[in-house]
């Protein structure tokens, strides 16, 4: 599948699979030098890079395991959404859960973009749900004895 990618700064770099087989492609810091992030506190990092998705797909941002294990740097929406008709500049919302401040360098991956199919559901009034085994049984229900 092909990605439409607009540089809207020079210096931003194109999204990037790590190896043949990943399914979320890095995102690149596109700063002016050094970003520092404040204990507890959220910023937000511009890519320089703008993206037109295929009609019927989604682009999902996701934290990268190295800089949210290693330095406590991960979204702050835990994902992002991207719609397929959102033609502006792919900024990340990172939040440091750490207890010091930690600094994200232009250039730096700070997330990965996983494009995925969905559907548009149409949603209808009913006023009784099919029965199921599991039934109303949420948060964690299913693996109790």
């Amino acid at each position: 599948m092909k990605v439409a990618v607009k540089k809207l700064n020079e210096k931003a770099h194109l999204p990037t699979y790590g190896s043949a087989y990943s399914a979320g492609a890095d995102l690149y810091a596109c700063t002016d030098g050094e970003l520092v992030v404040p204990a507890g506190e959220t910023v937000f990092v511009h890519t320089g890079i703008a993206v037109e998705l295929p009609y019927g797909t989604v682009g999902l941002i996701y934290a990268r395991s190295g800089l949210a294990c290693k330095k406590d740097l991960a979204p702050a929406n835990k994902v992002g959404v991207i719609d397929c008709d959102y033609r502006g500049e792919i900024m990340v919302a990172i939040h440091n859960h750490g207890k010091e401040a930690k600094s994200i360098m232009d250039g730096e991956r700070v997330a990965q973009l996983v494009v995925a199919p969905y559907y548009v559901a149409e949603f209808e009034e009913t006023e009784e749900l099919s029965s199921t085994v599991r039934g109303e049984g949420g948060f964690g229900s299913t693996g109790r004895v």
